[in-house]
């Protein structure tokens, strides 16, 4: 799990990527907003990981600051990563819908924060896109050979194609924005970053079949405990 700090103006706020590490590469799980990618790199390498650009990116889902950092590794002079994502975000991802939660007053903003070059590659990738930016959709009840195994779950409601993903060898779930962490407790989605709530909570639902020591939410962190019980408790609330 990594501690990304961002400023955003006067205010600061962290993000949880996750970067997982093979034999002689590693797979990053979500990017960060614009920007992140030498942040992200230089973390992973202090932390002992090969000096490589990540092999695989999985995208838990669209939302900027899941994507954002994607045009900074895509824009590597050095090999670019195979990206994964779910079929009902993959069209967003690509930029060949509308991000859900970003409009196009929300976006032109942004781009006016960005230094030229950063805001040409996000441009490149997300508004003016010469090529898909998603290699590989991933469907719920997947298995991707990453760490020892990693199930994919198919958790929407956040967005319609939100993923989690089992890191089956640590019993440690990725959560995305299915979950978030407050105050060292594990809580449900964000409702107002949440279109369908009624949708996000019957999502947890499925994540009962799995046996789970651990949650690392990108909003928040990392909470040990009964973890089982505690999204047992999240998915009765419907």
């Amino acid at each position: 799990m990594l501690e990304l700090t961002l400023s955003l103006g006067d205010n600061h706020r962290v993000f949880h990527p996750t970067a997982i590490l093979g034999p002689d590469f590693w797979v990053l799980v979500d990017t960060g907003l614009p920007g992140s990618a030498e942040a992200i790199q230089r973390m992973v390498v202090e932390a002992g990981f090969p000096d490589v650009p990540p092999s695989a990116i999985i995208l838990t889902h669209q939302d900027l600051d899941h994507i954002g950092g994607l045009p900074g590794f895509l824009s590597s002079s050095r090999k670019l990563p195979v990206v994964y994502a779910h079929l009902g975000d993959q069209a967003a991802v690509d930029g060949k819908e509308p991000l859900l939660k970003a409009s196009p007053e929300r976006l032109a903003q942004l781009l006016e924060t960005m230094p030229e070059q950063q805001r040409t590659a996000f441009e490149h990738t997300f508004i003016h896109p010469t090529r898909p930016n998603v290699n590989l959709t991933i469907a719920d009840g997947d298995t991707l050979d990453f760490g020892g195994g990693l199930t994919v779950i198919h958790t929407p409601g956040h967005t319609p194609g939100h993923l989690s993903l089992y890191h089956q060898p640590s019993k440690t779930l990725l959560a995305g924005d299915a979950m978030v962490v407050i105050d060292g407790q594990l809580s449900g989605p964000v409702p107002a970053a949440t279109p369908n709530m009624a949708e996000a909570i019957r999502s947890l639902s499925k994540l009962k079949a799995f046996d789970i020591e651990q949650v690392i939410c990108y909003h928040g962190g990392l909470f040990q405990g009964d973890a089982n019980k505690r999204i047992a408790e999240l998915a009765d609330q419907l």
